[in-house]
């Protein structure tokens, strides 16, 4: 089984992708250590750390996808977390392999730019993180983006029938009721 959590940046992805790990002893994968390869390894292919999340989903989009049949043709099973997957890329997979793959998006549509800023700060305080590094006004714009990026996921999941889930106001109920979801029996 292939479970895939995606959304937007600073949502709990890879958090909730560690604990699973934990809980299934099952390997895992973060797509941004594959876009830092290809930023830092092969920058002539334009796969990059400074797109767009969903320019980097559409460059990447084949890659992955060719990377997922793989990963289903040797029934592995793996978590994969990371920005660059949308819902519209991912439904017709999904159709095509009901059983292989779960999915979910986390997102933080109803929140305050403020006060998801003064989240960030005080849980990435001590911990080695790039956007902490960065001037206040770049994380404060970087949130700003990534409010507006999660309302257009939570939009498209409802369009696609698939799982977004608001990490906004109660965060850790936000990620147990993903994990709940991604255990289900299907």
């Amino acid at each position: 089984m292939i479970y895939i959590i995606s959304g937007t940046s600073r949502s709990g992805k890879s958090i909730l992708a560690q604990k699973f790990m934990q809980k299934q002893g099952i390997p895992y994968l973060s797509i941004d250590w594959l876009v830092m390869g290809f930023t830092n390894g092969i920058p002539e292919y334009g796969i990059h750390d400074k797109l767009w999340p969903d320019e980097i989903a559409e460059r990447l989009w084949d890659y992955l996808k060719a990377m997922l049949e793989s990963i289903i043709w040797s029934e592995s099973d793996i978590v994969i977390e990371g920005e660059a997957v949308l819902p519209e890329l991912i439904i017709d997979f999904l159709k095509k392999y009901p059983s292989l793959i779960r999915v979910c998006f986390l997102g933080y549509a109803h929140v305050s730019v403020q006060q998801k800023v003064k989240e960030v700060y005080e849980y990435h305080r001590d911990k080695k993180d790039w956007l902490t590094k960065e001037p206040e006004q770049y994380v404060e714009d970087h949130i700003r983006n990534m409010v507006e990026y999660s309302k257009r996921i939570e939009k498209t999941c409802g369009q696609y029938g698939l799982r977004y889930f608001d990490t906004s106001k109660k965060f850790t109920k936000a990620l147990d009721q993903a994990m709940e979801y991604l255990l289900k029996e299907k």
